[in-house]
């Protein structure tokens, strides 16, 4: 079996999975479902791979994972069985996953789910903020001090210390100066914001009000900071003038299941301050400035269509 696919999609059958096996799955839910494998043949390879991941956790011979498949829904049950799913997936296939593991993230010192933010003060006062489904190890020492993210993306003020920080992605490590950086993971390279201080890299400075992508190669396409630089914080998505296609995929960030939109509509253009606590508001709010309407399949597939007059 071809099991090309990427961790994002295997999220979504894993989350299609757990859903057709719940009491309240119906026939709007089914078309749904059959909607999401028939846009793409990806999705058809993770939805087969999945379902064979699911019947090899049925014989293991594990108490935790016979208790996890025997327990009564709840939402704690279905936490659990993503985890078992994709940590199933990563050891059975690879997952293709020669960039992106999740299983760093699920044993990671700080984690936070899909739109959430965590906040946490480190033994050094500097503070560590996570934004929606991201993962860090934190390692101090008397020489060093080390946070590594692992995915998604971080915000780290840097307090004042004799010991050198090293902020590493998979792409390499930043030194930085005490001030205010935001860091986030792409697939092949990171993304560095700097607010305050100085970012190292490869023996070249990132200085503040600059932010640029950076590789294994050193910085590239270093430019000013955007509207929505670091805004996640502040719990905003700020555009300007953004394409609606590029806006829904950042909101999509912050919610369970499938969010997108027609090509027809995609290259409209959105601006203003959005609250990511209330992503239902938000796409309210886009009905109302734009010509478009969303559809609701279930709650978890979500479109965003032209506006039939």
């Amino acid at each position: 079996m071809n099991t090309s696919f990427s961790p994002q999609v295997a999220e979504q059958a894993v989350h299609w999975l757990i859903e057709s096996q719940g009491d309240d799955f119906d026939d709007t839910q089914q078309q749904a479902l059959q909607h999401w494998l028939l846009a793409d043949h990806e999705h058809q390879r993770a939805w087969a791979h999945i379902q064979q991941v699911n019947q090899r956790l049925r014989g293991v011979a594990s108490p935790v994972v016979h208790a996890t498949l025997q327990a009564p829904p709840s939402p704690a049950r279905r936490r659990a069985l993503k985890a078992l799913l994709l940590l199933g997936v990563a050891s059975a296939a690879g997952l293709g996953l020669q960039s992106h593991n999740p299983l760093p993230g699920l044993m990671a010192d700080y984690r936070s789910p899909v739109g959430q933010r965590r906040r946490m003060q480190l033994d050094d006062g500097s503070l560590l903020q996570l934004n929606t489904r991201s993962a860090a190890d934190v390692r101090f020492d008397g020489q060093q001090r080390v946070v590594r993210l692992l995915e998604g993306e971080l915000a780290l003020d840097v307090a004042r210390d004799a010991r050198p920080l090293l902020l590493r992605t998979a792409e390499g490590a930043l030194q930085l100066d005490s001030g205010r950086f935001n860091v986030r993971e792409f697939e092949g390279f990171s993304l560095v914001s700097v607010f305050s201080g100085k970012a190292n890299f490869s023996g070249q400075a990132l200085l503040p009000g600059q932010r640029a992508r950076f590789s294994t190669n050193g910085w590239q396409a270093i430019a000013p900071l955007d509207s929505n630089s670091g805004a996640w914080v502040d719990g905003m998505l700020v555009a300007s003038q953004m394409r609606l296609g590029d806006f829904l995929a950042e909101l999509g960030r912050y919610r369970q299941g499938q969010l997108g939109c027609s090509e027809r509509v995609a290259d409209l253009r959105v601006s203003g301050s959005y609250p990511l606590d209330d992503s239902e508001r938000i796409l309210q709010m886009i009905e109302v400035a734009l010509p478009v309407k969303v559809r609701r399949f279930t709650r978890y597939w979500v479109t965003v269509e032209p506006r039939v007059s």
